[in-house]
């Protein structure tokens, strides 16, 4: 198992319990395949350094889990395929 973290962008215009829900969905997902989450720290919304999507602020997650090798391609394709994740990056965490 490797550590791994990931920080996601959702849309700012998502309400409450939408971002609770997704927040939940990706934490879900983790576990379903067989990971562990460690951490979820939700920033709230943050301005963007550049518009995307013309959205100019952002609700930003992280994430910290340890998973097999093949968990993060789902978790990327899983986040590709969401409307409202508008960015993401995930790497692997080497203590």
């Amino acid at each position: 198992m490797n550590k791994y973290e990931s920080i996601y962008i959702l849309r700012p215009t998502m309400e409450e319990e939408a971002i609770k829900a997704m927040v939940e969905k990706f934490t879900n997902l983790i576990t379903a395949e067989g990971g562990q989450v460690e951490n979820v720290e939700e920033w709230g919304k943050r301005r963007l350094a550049y518009p995307i999507q013309k959205f100019r602020e952002g609700y930003y997650v992280q994430m910290n889990f340890s998973a097999s090798p093949e968990l993060p391609k789902e978790l990327e394709r899983n986040y590709r395929i969401t409307d409202d994740v508008i960015r993401y990056i995930i790497v692997r965490d080497d203590d």
